[in-house]
Formats: structure tokens, sequence, C-alpha cells
């Protein structure tokens, strides 16, 4: 399984797209998140997504922001980074299934404008070895 180099990634398996090199924050501050190939695997097909924060709603890093449920099992969404919810992908919302076929494109859940500096996230190697360390 192939993992994005350019993305910075949660040890709870979303990643975030958009920060500058070495997670600096973009000019912009607007970043985009979503669940990683692994963690869509893992569940199984994804039947439902519900985020618990709408446009223009708050996220706080490491903090819970919705939950996806799958054909195995119903798993929370973490927001890897803090802000305010820019935009929302309702095509996922739609058809969930959608994260499963593509995760690191039409599969994005939420874009951010980031409130402060990203926390600890991880860049492509150090996810890799994280997945292999189960």
């Amino acid at each position: 399984m192939s993992v994005p180099e350019q993305l910075r990634y949660s040890e709870e398996h979303e990643w975030v797209a958009g920060l500058g090199p070495a997670g600096s924050t973009p000019e912009d501050d607007i970043v985009t998140v979503g669940i990683t190939a692994h963690a869509a695997d893992a569940l199984g097909e994804i039947v439902y997504l519900e985020l618990q924060v709408g446009e223009g709603g708050a996220v706080e890093a490491g903090e819970v922001c919705g939950e996806v449920e799958s054909t195995k099992s119903v798993s929370d969404v973490y927001s890897p980074v803090s802000g305010e919810i820019t935009a929302i992908n309702s095509a996922v919302v739609d058809v969930p299934k959608v994260i499963n076929d593509d995760p690191y494109g039409e599969g994005w859940l939420f874009k951010v404008r980031i409130s402060a500096e990203p926390g600890d996230l991880l860049d492509s190697v150090a996810y890799e070895k994280l997945i292999e360390e189960g």
C-alpha cells in the first residue's frame, strides 16, 4: 500500500494535505483532511460517515470530530489539526464508499483553516513505520 509522501499523518490514521515543508502552516492557512488508505482498508466497506462539526465550526487537534461506520465496525474520526471547518465533502457524506475507492483524492472529509501550528504529525516514512509496527 502506497503512502503519499506529500501528506502528513496522525497516529489515529488521518491525513493532512496542504502543509508546507516540515509541516509548516500553508500561506492560506487551509488544509484538507481525510482518512488514510490503511484505515479505510482496515475498516472494510464504509457505509456511513457523520461529522459532528459543520462549516464554520471549530475542531481541536486530537479530538473526536465524527465517526465512520463500516460493515465491520464503528470508528471515531479525529481532527489532526485545530481550526475552523471551511468545507465539508458532501460527496462522501452522501456516498461514504468513495473513501474506500479514493481515500487520498475524492474521499477527503473536510477542510480546515488552521488556528494553531500543527502538532506532532508524522511524515510518510514515520507513518509507514507506524503501520508496520501495527
